[in-house]
């Protein structure tokens, strides 16, 4: 940019929990104002708030009347934190946890809000971790090995329960009029920027990473869908078949929100993004040779290449998914932060968990590598990568009458580290190599522990971006772009790349154990995830038959 008048991008990163809103200053870099609002309600994965009705194991649901308060409110409050800022906002950048799918009229109005409908689990927003359609996702992956689908190879050979057509095939087959009610199914990225500029435009990453499009292919044909479950689609019935790149402008902010929030009727509105990938710019990352993560709720891991390479156990490929003119790999964890604060929880129910898990961090670190005697499989939501097998669950072995908390906590450290390492060895061999790792999200601000574990672990020196929030900076950036202030998000991402606030440098003598725990590890996640996996899966069915069974225990 030449133009030496103020310029702010907006960025706001919708997660599991909460809401950032950044205002950044797109001549400086600078974090000009930030804010954190938590959802009313969160996720729903007990009983249903109007009715009381009881959900099944593996449900996770968002009230999408969470997100419009906290996008209003923090888009006010930063721009109250900077006088004067208002008037030289030129962008807003949207990315939100995905697959997380919504069901909404022919006019963007969620089902769940209709009160015909609010009494029905399956007009609401299914969250990225509802992992109910495991059986409907095993079916897909089935049926498009029989008949050798193209786009298996994009997704690594398997369809994951937390993608898009197991959502709305499992609400085709469980309830059929809530299906038909819904004019759409949007992504949750693309029905926030519907909301912000009146019209919807879906996002290409999403769509291919979690809805199994190519620009080249397009969409599944019917017949695979017709093979699989006859009777549903065709697969563009609820989703469409336009679908708008990273970075471009889905359309000007509607005047009347505009007036409202106080900002320039001329903002412009990017296309949605997935949170992660709004991450990996929004970190000053722009070319191959990084093995980024963003770990937070769960752990995504990104890496871009200038060849499509074949290669099992990802969850996606696509040109232009991540960065423009690259390909963008993106693989993951599904339980990082979720499964420490379950244990911190389940250690003091009504204490502070983040208070506990500051001690058990303490406690943990004073821990030698190996001194624990546990290993652990992080599998407390399924494995997404390298297995994907939602129906997996978690394990420690290793348990005495003297392990205490903080060498079961540990023990979950090292797994996530051990499951990090297993993704990047995936990608090494077949040819990927990588220089650095580059990590952000609450857990790598929060537990230099686990940073150093993983960077012990894999072997490879390891920072982490002192941007206070990487996410909500990158949907900032890309709608830097959309606004023409940047001709590419890679020239963005350069520009105004933040420095590194941490360097983790691998301790050899600890990696040398942890070579030795690395071993047992993966006999084990070989062992359980692929040799036995009945028995995870047959514990699942048995949990959920008798679920509830049982109304009382007699004193």
């Amino acid at each position: 940019m030449t133009d030496s008048s103020p310029k702010y991008a907006l960025g706001i990163d919708f997660g599991t929990s909460s809401a950032r809103t950044l205002l950044l200053n797109l001549l400086s870099g600078e974090e000009a104002a930030l804010c954190e609002l938590p959802y009313a309600h969160g996720v729903i994965d007990r009983t249903l708030p109007v009715t009381g009705e009881r959900l099944d194991a593996d449900w996770a649901l968002h009230d999408p009347d969470d997100y419009i308060p906290v996008l209003e409110r923090g888009i006010a409050r930063v721009l109250s934190d900077v006088p004067g800022a208002a008037q030289h906002v030129i962008g807003i950048g949207v990315d939100a946890t995905c697959c997380s799918v919504l069901p909404v009229t022919a006019d963007g109005v969620p089902l769940c809000r209709i009160e015909r409908w609010r009494g029905h689990p399956h007009a609401w927003l299914k969250l990225w971790k509802h992992h109910a359609p495991a059986r409907i996702a095993r079916r897909l992956s089935q049926v498009a090995a029989e008949r050798r689908e193209p786009f298996l190879a994009r997704c690594g050979g398997l369809v994951s329960s937390e993608w898009y057509f197991p959502k709305i095939i499992e609400t085709w087959l469980e309830d059929r009029p809530v299906y038909d009610a819904a004019a759409g199914f949007v992504e949750v990225a693309d029905w926030l920027v519907w909301y912000l500029c009146g019209r919807l435009r879906r996002g290409a990453s999403p769509a291919a990473y979690k809805a199994l499009w190519s620009a080249e292919d397009g969409l599944p044909p019917d017949s695979f869908f017709a093979a699989a479950f006859p009777g549903f689609g065709p697969p563009d019935q609820k989703l469409g078949r336009d679908f708008y790149q990273l970075g471009t402008p889905a359309g000007r902010i509607r005047p009347e929100l505009a007036a409202r929030l106080g900002l320039p009727s001329a903002v412009t509105v990017a296309v949605g993004n997935i949170d992660a990938f709004a991450a990996f710019p929004g970190a000053g990352v722009k070319g191959p040779g990084t093995f980024f993560m963003t770990i937070g709720t769960s752990a995504c891991d990104l890496v871009v290449h200038d060849k499509q390479i074949p290669l099992s156990g990802i969850t996606g490929v696509a040109k232009d998914g991540i960065i423009p003119g690259l390909y963008g790999y993106e693989a993951g964890e599904a339980a990082t932060g979720d499964m420490l604060g379950w244990f911190a929880r389940t250690m003091a129910p009504v204490g502070d968990t983040a208070v506990l898990l500051a001690e058990l961090e303490t406690g943990a670190a004073k821990l030698a590598p190996g001194e624990t005697g546990l290993v652990a499989l992080d599998w407390w939501n399924g494995n997404r990568s390298i297995l994907a097998d939602a129906d997996l669950s978690g394990t420690i072995v290793g348990l005495t009458l003297q392990t205490g908390p903080a060498e079961i906590y540990r023990a979950l450290l090292e797994a996530i580290a051990f499951g990090n390492t297993t993704i990047l060895n995936n990608f090494r061999q077949v040819g990927f190599e990588f220089t650095e790792i580059v990590a952000c999200g609450g857990i790598a601000e929060k537990s230099p522990l686990l940073m150093q574990l993983i960077a012990d672990v894999s072997g490879m020196s390891l920072s982490v971006p002192a941007a206070t929030e990487v996410t909500a900076r990158g949907a900032a950036l890309f709608g830097a772009v959309a606004a023409g202030a940047f001709p590419d998000i890679s020239s963005a991402a350069w520009a105004l790349r933040p420095a590194m606030a941490h360097r983790y440098s691998p301790d050899r003598r600890a990696g040398a154990v942890y070579q030795d725990v690395y071993g047992i590890f993966t006999a084990l996640h070989d062992a359980l995830g692929r040799d036995h996996a009945g028995w995870l899966h047959e514990l699942k069915r048995i949990k959920g038959r008798m679920a509830g069974t049982v109304s009382h225990v007699p004193l």
